[in-house]
């Protein structure tokens, strides 16, 4: 078995690979190492052949949809996934082939109603169901602390012993566990009553995850996530930096446009000298009347950068092939010490 074990911050994704094939599949893979997957598997010869989540993820962002198109694989989740993106749905007992690898899948519900560990060879995925020293939480959507005892104490601890456990997170940069170490360590396995174990997980009063609403949307979605789409804009556009549109502004020409894409009340408060105002909400609705010349050179800016790469994409789009935006936005403009200008006109 080739392994390798990645992380981005607390998510912890697995690539696994078959050696005598080359095949490999990648478990709960995470939107920020897409790249990483990708060289990975070209460094030890690899082909990708299947993307993994263990369970609807509700705190980051999963990667198997973007991987999916990039490299014409499906994406697997158990059968009771809400993802519509999901190609193969597994069952409790089935099985990927990887080559000469075999990944079954388990069913355990609890953290979620669609998760599931995967057994191979000496090791479990174990998702968010079982975690080094702790489990997955039952408070988010469709978690369920009886069906999570009944997952852990029925079907997962009666594995082998020297199972190695593979959690979807861990903060404490600890690489694996195993059963054994679990059942002797972990301080929630310690309750093996049911009755005490449910209102333990009951009551456990944590903080939602930081991203919950957006992560749940994308990833039973198959929607992109905001730093997505600003990724997708900015792979389309090129920048201007700040010292250079100081420089083309300075020369009075006005061969530039420098379109403000912020709300009126901000552009008032202070734009650079010479900037039209075209609020990003009406900007579809008004390019034609404000912006009649296609062919003309245009600089698009907000307070940080990310709006104007939007409204540049959408611009370029609509045929603007001249529209680029500011490197830094407004706020960096006015740390720069650069000149600005108050009030209604430009």
């Amino acid at each position: 078995m080739i392994f390798e074990h990645l992380s981005a911050g607390g998510c912890q994704s697995y690539l696994v690979g078959c050696a005598a094939s080359c095949a490999a599949v990648v478990v709960d893979p995470e939107l920020s190492l897409i790249d990483r997957y990708l060289a990975l598997a070209s460094r030890d010869g690899l082909r990708i052949q299947y993307l993994v989540d263990t369970h609807t993820h509700a705190d980051h962002f999963s990667a198997t949809q973007r991987l999916s198109r990039q490299l014409n694989v499906p994406v697997v989740m158990h059968r009771m996934s809400p993802a519509p993106f999901a190609d193969l749905r597994l069952d409790d007992g089935d099985m990927l082939r990887v080559g000469t690898l075999r990944l079954q899948a388990l069913h355990t519900p609890g953290h979620t109603r669609d998760s599931m560990c995967l057994l191979a060879e000496d090791r479990l995925f174990t998702g968010d169901t079982l975690l080094i020293g702790g489990t997955g939480r039952t408070d988010l959507p469709s978690g369920d602390p009886e069906a999570l005892y009944h997952s852990l104490f029925d079907r997962v601890l009666r594995l082998e012993p020297s199972l190695k456990v593979h959690p979807a997170h861990e903060y404490h940069g600890r690489s694996h566990s195993t059963i054994a170490q679990e059942l002797a360590d972990n301080p929630r396995l310690q309750i093996r009553d049911r009755a005490t174990f449910v209102e333990m997980m009951r009551n456990l009063n944590l903080s939602m995850p930081t991203h919950l609403t957006e992560a749940l949307r994308t990833n039973m979605s198959g929607g992109k996530s905001v730093a997505q789409m600003l990724a997708d804009a900015a792979a389309t556009v090129p920048f201007m930096s700040l010292a250079e549109l100081k420089n083309r502004t300075a020369d009075g020409t006005g061969e530039l446009i420098v379109l403000d894409v912020r709300e009126r009340e901000s552009y008032e408060q202070g734009h650079i000298p010479g900037a039209r105002l075209l609020p990003r909400g009406q900007l579809e609705l008004r390019v034609n009347q404000d912006l009649p010349d296609p062919t003309r050179r245009i600089v698009a800016c907000c307070d940080f950068g990310r709006i104007s790469t939007l409204a540049a994409s959408t611009l370029r789009e609509m045929g603007y092939r001249r529209v680029v935006a500011l490197d830094g936005g407004m706020k960096a403009w006015c740390e720069a010490g650069y000149p600005i200008k108050s009030g209604q006109e430009p």
